[in-house]
């Protein structure tokens, strides 16, 4: 007996989206797509009912545009929960520690359910823990009904963020669920802050928090020009024209290499002649090396903050992460961040100026993020089904060869170009990461990347979606003559 068949006698009671019984018409799925995604943002923008507004630290900060969570709303948790779930299944899956078939109906059935369950599960224990940890005021302040009933909006957002998810996956809507609500929500933070209309008094008089809104309003107030200008490029705490700039540069780069890839001729074994090219992009795994590794670091941070908020003294914790409160420079509180420990040393440095007081921290963010990216990009080739071994195994059942090759040399050839365009790759996207995070970028490095590669997919589905109903409308048209 497998031990995903453990799952079966709970399947009825899983909550579950039926597939469509017919082929859902492309601007049926365009509605559904726009009807997911107001909910999430609805959820987004609801306040949590029974928490204190108290300032509490915030371990998902650096995190919370790329895990599309918000503070202090039923959104608060984000994708986290569910991304991290998903990646755990799937390298159990691939790593053959949980045996699956997914060839088999049956197992593909249990292995879903059991992501939902599972999910559903890390989700109510994150949620308790950011109660208990005191992230929304001490648990005695609070009561412990209202302890509960955040726990209950919590898990409850994350099931409709699940239910949502497989509602686009199962074929209602374009892509994945959560692929749309993280590039909804990184785009809305760039938009945010390039044109926020929000003031702030900074000390030095009130400034527009959006950068473009702050050089004209700038350039209007004060008397010294260059030194206006001076400000609206390199202000700090805020953001400046210059991280605006840096974004856009590397919004041009992601895009610029999205395109570059090998083409390997092969051809058909069933007809005679026909032959094609076979793409090995350069981000041969897409943006899986980064959700990786920015899964692994989300999950430090939290639980990192989770044990200083409760012994700050401790060596074993001060070395897990230490922290501090940031400040603007009215001396308001702005967020916590790290300032010793693995958890310092595996996010970016604030500024260009904290890069060079301590490079060892530069440097060190610079080769685990490289390493990590790499590692995980080999890895998931080898558990997704994409290694040089199952790209073969399709071109043999597929009766697809290399053009002049026989058909023992398949793997051999594949196995020139996937494995340095996977470890390549997954290096590129890490070195584009610590790029953008050293200039500033808005949204970070990761979430620029995340950006662009999720919307090419989209793209790509949308022209498929397209393509398909053009050639549809093509036929029927045909059939009338």
């Amino acid at each position: 007996m497998k031990l995903i068949h453990l799952i079966r006698p709970i399947i009825p009671s899983i909550p579950e989206v039926e597939r469509p019984t017919q082929k859902v018409p492309f601007n049926e799925k365009i509605t559904w797509t726009i009807c997911a995604l107001l909910v999430y943002v609805v959820c987004s923008n609801l306040p949590l009912y029974g928490i204190q507004r108290a300032q509490t630290s915030d371990p998902f900060y650096w995190m919370r545009v790329i895990l599309a969570s918000n503070r202090g709303t039923l959104m608060e948790l984000g994708v986290s929960p569910l991304m991290s779930t998903g990646m755990v299944m799937q390298l159990l899956a691939g790593a053959k520690i949980l045996d699956v078939d997914l060839k088999s109906k049956e197992d593909r059935n249990l292995f879903t359910a059991a992501q939902k369950v599972v999910g559903m599960l890390v989700t109510l224990v994150h949620a308790t823990l950011y109660v208990v940890s005191g992230m929304y005021g001490d648990v005695s302040s609070i009561g412990v009904g209202n302890a509960i009933l955040i726990v209950a909006q919590l898990t409850f957002a994350g099931f409709i963020l699940l239910m949502l998810d497989e509602l686009l996956q199962k074929g209602y809507g374009l892509g994945s669920g959560i692929s749309l609500f993280i590039a909804t929500h990184i785009s809305e933070t760039i938009v945010w802050k390039a044109f926020s209309p929000t003031t702030i008094n900074t000390g030095r008089g009130t400034e527009f928090e959006g950068a473009v809104l702050a050089f004209f309003h700038l350039m209007f107030v004060r008397s010294n020009k260059l030194q206006a200008i001076r400000e609206a490029l390199y202000r700090q705490n805020l953001p400046n024209l210059t991280n605006l700039a840096a974004t856009l540069l590397i919004f041009a780069l992601c895009i610029y290499m999205q395109g570059w890839r090998v083409m390997l001729a092969v051809k058909s074994q069933r007809a005679r002649g026909a032959e094609q090219k076979y793409p090995i992009k350069l981000f041969y795994t897409s943006n899986m090396p980064i959700i990786l590794q920015t899964a692994l670091v989300s999950n430090l941070y939290f639980v990192s903050q989770m044990f200083y908020n409760q012994a700050p003294n401790s060596p074993f914790v001060k070395l897990l992460g230490d922290w501090t409160p940031s400040t603007l420079e009215n001396g308001a509180v702005a967020n916590t961040v790290p300032v010793g420990g693995l958890a310092y040393y595996v996010s970016p440095p604030a500024t260009f100026a904290a890069m060079l007081h301590d490079p060892f921290h530069a440097l060190f963010y610079l080769m685990f993020t490289l390493t990590a990216c790499a590692i995980f990009a080999r890895t998931w080739t080898e558990v997704s089904g994409s290694s040089v071994r199952d790209v073969a195994r399709q071109f043999r059942e597929n009766q697809i060869v290399m053009k002049g090759h026989r058909e023992t040399a398949t793997a051999k050839i594949l196995g020139r170009y996937i494995p340095i365009a996977a470890a390549l790759g997954g290096i590129c996207i890490g070195l584009l990461t610590v790029v953008a995070d050293y200039l500033g970028a808005i949204g970070s490095g990761t979430g620029i990347l995340l950006t662009v590669t999720i919307i090419f997919e989209f793209q790509e589905a949308f022209m498929k979606e397209n393509a398909s109903q053009y050639l549809a409308m093509m036929g029927k048209q045909a059939g009338m003559m």
